[in-house]
């Protein structure tokens, strides 16, 4: 399993509508993609901006080029969210999962 993580932050004032964005609209349409097992939103209260990690869940490489194209580290970023956020990651960075009981 492949972890992708990607940051994207907001001013306190859009934090609320770039969470309904994320969790209504952008994140369903992510289950089309065979080889996606889901998503954990974090999202951290800072100073002057609103943090966000979106971790997804993936069962390969091939499965996030499926759903970010070829160059898999690029970050997907709809219009409508980039006009919510102040500034994310131009590139998301991956991982091999593993378990530490």
């Amino acid at each position: 399993m492949i972890a992708r993580i990607w940051h994207g932050y907001t001013k306190p004032e859009n934090a609320n509508a770039y969470h309904q964005l994320l969790a209504k609209k952008i994140l369903p349409g992510i289950h089309r993609v065979k080889g996606y097992h889901g998503t954990y939103l974090l999202r951290r209260d800072l100073k002057e901006e609103v943090e966000f990690i979106t971790l997804t869940l993936w069962d390969s490489l091939d499965a996030i080029r499926e759903f970010a194209g070829q160059d898999y580290e690029t970050a997907v970023v709809p219009p409508e969210a980039r006009e919510l956020l102040t500034r994310f990651d131009e590139r998301s960075a991956h991982y091999e999962t593993t378990w530490c009981p």
